[in-house]
């Protein structure tokens, strides 16, 4: 389907689609490159610029979990009191195509939706999506309701239950706040790419400018079928999915 003509759903029929979203069941040392096309750090966001990911799940192996790590590690969300607690912006689900009996293993996290419902149903703007496609929360004014928890199809948020000490200064987080994969802001605006994709040596992951027709994500988007999660939402998220 073209992206350009994805209809933008209102809260009604986000309401018809609470019921399905409600029911999912997802089971449950970094070196930073520059990226090709990137922004340049004195440049605002602007959206001219819709940065994405493409995960090749045929790269993706199952019990590869160099992604997942490198998160933990860049954001911090690892190595506290409770580490069976411990959030994970990205994680590794498996699927089976019912018929085949194929598998699948594949990362999962925000999905940075075009049209995110977490904003929908957010009481106080805490979160948003920026002009270049990035879902983030504020934690300055998230009140912790967890609504935006429960509008997610994808299961990607978390919440904060403890007071946290030795955070990230670039990747603030806050005890009865509501967090999720930021797509590695911090570095994104520094013209490099987020820890996930840095860090797979299979290259599975691919990141860059959907809207750059010339970016590699875009070219290789032209040349390969990709697929989007639970594309029934109609929310037209920036990750895509290859080989499923």
């Amino acid at each position: 389907m073209n992206e350009e003509n994805l209809p933008n759903p209102n809260r009604r029929d986000f309401i018809k689609k609470a019921s399905v979203i409600a029911g999912i069941a997802v089971a449950p040392g970094i070196v930073l490159h520059s990226v090709s096309q990137a922004k340049s750090p004195d440049e605002a966001v602007s959206n001219k610029i819709r940065w994405g990911l493409l995960i090749d799940t045929t790269k993706c192996a199952e019990d590869c979990n160099v992604c997942v790590q490198a998160c933990n590690t860049e954001h911090g969300l690892t190595g506290h009191d409770r580490p069976a607690t411990d959030p994970q912006w990205i994680r590794k689900i498996g699927l089976k195509d019912k018929m085949t009996g194929k598998t699948y293993s594949l990362p999962v996290m925000c999905q940075h939706c075009e049209h995110p419902p977490c904003a929908d149903v957010c009481p106080t703007g805490a979160s948003f999506k920026r002009a270049d496609g990035i879902v983030l929360v504020d934690k300055h004014i998230c009140i912790g309701c967890r609504y935006c928890m429960m509008a997610c199809p994808y299961k990607a948020r978390s919440f904060v239950h403890e007071t946290l000490e030795d955070q990230k200064s670039y990747s603030p987080r806050g005890k009865g706040t509501v967090e999720s994969c930021t797509l590695c802001t911090h570095q994104v605006d520094n013209g490099q790419q987020p820890a996930c994709a840095d860090a797979c040596s299979n290259k599975a992951i691919i990141f860059g400018n959907l809207n750059d027709e010339n970016s590699e994500i875009a070219q290789t988007l032209k040349t390969v079928s990709s697929a989007a999660l639970r594309p029934n939402l109609e929310l037209n998220p920036s990750v895509r999915y290859q080989g499923l």
